[in-house]
């Protein structure tokens, strides 16, 4: 990638970090080894926390990804998005280096400046969330364009969803019965549940986005799935041997036969995520399917003889 002023691009993985913290950086004095991937074809120094790498054109330090848990993510409805946006990136001088750095490129200070470019979404490689490019111009450099829908992505990222925090009837470690209602219940929190509100902001746009659990498909095991809109009905002895009144199985076999002599149970959570642009209209939705699963074993209720 040609960085402007007809020089090859610095790069390095985005830590978060901003101008003035990049600045501090760019004047320390401690020499650190590069920890960075370094990209196939390139070299990577820095001081600190900003390790930088210079690279070939279309080459990128490796990034990583994560999240525990199965994830499916798409848009749905609204202005679209996608599972994997186009870049926003915004550009901004850093206060000037020490003369003789090796950020100014060969130029002597009086000739121009140094500027950040701070990317979001995805990198030129598979598994990249974003990264900086720290290069010298002689000419302020334009601010791009910030996609919305890159920032909503990144606010969702900020959420940590994860799939719900399963409760049943009977309990674990406990064994239910044939013919004996089960009762399925989740426990809702922002992470497992929601609602989860955040956001995020680049180039003077912010976007806000709301997470929220829709519906619940469990898969109960025996060949058949129950569909809660709802987060359930905690049992209690109180209700005894009554169905659940909003999210509940009947199993017809025990579980024997069964991969450890239990059904295993998944319940498969869908997200919907609206987010807006603050101040404008523009605004879309994101689906997201996240899972847990549970084990239940189930046996026949044995009558005791005189």
């Amino acid at each position: 990638m040609e960085g402007l002023g007809g020089r090859s691009s610095v790069k390095r993985l985005l830590t978060g970090a901003g101008p003035l913290a990049l600045a501090a950086l760019l004047v320390g004095t401690s020499v650190a080894p590069a920890t960075a991937g370094v990209p196939q074809g390139g070299s990577c120094s820095g001081w600190g926390d900003l390790v930088t790498c210079r690279a070939d054109d279309k080459t990128t330090s490796p990034g990583s990804g994560g999240g525990g848990g199965q994830r499916e993510s798409q848009p749905s409805g609204g202005k679209k998005g996608t599972s994997k946006p186009k870049k926003t990136c915004t550009t901004s001088r850093l206060p000037d280096p020490p003369a003789g750095s090796s950020l100014w490129e060969g130029h002597d200070p009086s000739e121009g400046g140094v500027y950040v470019r701070r990317c979001l979404g995805a990198g030129d490689a598979e598994g990249d969330t974003g990264y900086s490019d720290v290069f010298w111009a002689g000419d302020t450099p334009p601010e791009e364009t910030v996609d919305p829908e890159v920032l909503a992505q990144e606010a969702i990222s900020k959420m940590r969803l994860r799939g719900p925090q399963i409760r049943t009837t009977p309990r674990a470690g406990q064994t239910g019965v044939v013919g004996l209602p089960t009762w399925m219940w989740v426990d809702p929190s922002p992470t497992t549940y929601g609602p989860n509100t955040t956001s995020a902001s680049a180039g003077g746009v912010t976007v806000s986005a709301t997470a929220k659990v829709s519906k619940i498909v469990w898969s109960m095991g025996d060949g058949r799935s129950v569909t809660c809109t709802g987060p359930g009905t905690p049992y209690d002895s109180s209700y005894g041997k009554k169905p659940s009144p909003t999210c509940g199985h009947l199993y017809e076999q025990t579980s024997a036969g069964q991969p450890g002599e239990k059904y295993q149970v998944t319940a498969t959570a869908t997200w919907e995520i609206e987010w807006q642009v603050e101040g404008s209209s523009e605004a879309g939705e994101f689906t997201q399917a996240q899972q847990s699963q549970a084990e239940l074993a189930v046996g026949e209720l044995q009558s005791v003889g005189r």
